[in-house]
């Protein structure tokens, strides 16, 4: 019997497309979600694959599963500004109490345990690019440290399991990751500005647009966090795209010429402690995972505005 994957926060944006990568390399996979930011669309296309199953489920509360597991994968946290200032509470549960309980089922299970980190662990760094060993600039108690702690946290609990039980462990630092299955409302620059832009409203940058965001388009972060659950490595490993480095002004102008739109950009007050630049060193990844993103902006925003047209022409949007 092939192995089992389970996939917490597997019907969000990229625990959707882990379920789908996994699936497609003969894995079955338990998704587990409490649909409090994840979209039961995402998955539904795979409600008729027999080795795949979906469970609503919270993990701040104890976790039990049947039957055997090899991964256990933990993808389940408010990811958007809008929606981790909405749910402060609840963002920092998750990622204490969540990354808990996920890591005491590893554990029980015998199995890889991937720890989803980002990398708002570095705040707003220092230096460029933002390499692992960095240890990180942050406002531990801002407006944005429910997310960045609860993440600090989930890192500190993982590598507390490993060192302690000697779990088996991996430590990703997503960057900025875009592509379909992005919700409208999401909250962050690229869907915002799409769905601004199909809509023909003004098109909202924050402050005078010169901060700066890495973007890796989601095949690519997919394939990147597949090799590393693969991998034997327990130290933190950034996936993410550093050729793809893009102002936030930039990036609204070229979502501008490329949706056709008529809108116009507007400015309003920067968000308190928001990064002025985002750039991974993915020199790890490299050498231990083979791995580094191949999918060019033009192409990754092409269909990703393709994926909102479809959705404004199913009055989705």
């Amino acid at each position: 019997m092939s192995e089992r994957v389970l996939i917490a926060g597997g019907s969000g944006f990229l625990g959707s497309h882990l379920s789908d990568l996994f699936l497609s390399r003969g894995y079955r996979v338990l998704c587990m979600d409490n649909f409090s930011t994840g979209n039961r669309r995402n998955t539904a296309h795979l409600s008729d694959n027999p080795h795949f199953e979906a469970i609503t489920a919270d993990i701040t509360e104890p976790v039990r599963v049947d039957g055997d597991l090899a991964y256990v994968l933990n993808f389940a946290s408010p990811a958007s500004p809008p929606d981790y200032l909405k749910m402060p509470i609840e963002t920092l549960k998750v990622g204490a109490w969540g990354t808990y309980h996920l890591l005491e089922l590893a554990r029980e299970k015998n199995a890889v345990f991937l720890q989803a980190s980002t990398s708002e662990v570095y705040g707003d760094p220092d230096i460029t690019p933002q390499p692992e060993s960095y240890w990180g600039n942050v406002n531990p108690i801002g407006p944005r440290s429910v997310y960045d702690e609860a993440k600090r946290y989930g890192e500190a609990m993982t590598m507390a399991f490993h060192r302690h039980f000697g779990v088996k462990t991996r430590l990703l630092r997503i960057f900025n990751v875009y592509g379909p299955r992005m919700r409208p409302n999401d909250g962050r620059a690229i869907p915002n500005f799409v769905t601004q832009a199909l809509r023909n409203e003004d098109i909202t940058v924050y402050g005078d647009g010169s901060q700066t965001r890495s973007l890796c388009y989601v095949a690519d972060e997919v394939d990147g966090i597949f090799r590393l659950a693969m991998s034997d490595e327990s130290d933190p490993v950034n996936i993410g795209n550093p050729s793809t480095e893009i102002t936030m002004l930039a990036l609204a102008e070229t979502i501008l010429k490329r949706s056709g739109s008529k809108s116009k950009i507007v400015f309003r007050d920067l968000p308190k402690d928001d990064p002025k630049q985002r750039r991974p060193d993915i020199t790890r990844a490299k050498a231990i995972l083979g791995w580094e993103p191949f999918t060019s902006l033009e192409d990754g925003l092409g269909k990703t505005i393709d994926y909102f047209r479809d959705l404004q022409s199913a009055g989705e949007i």
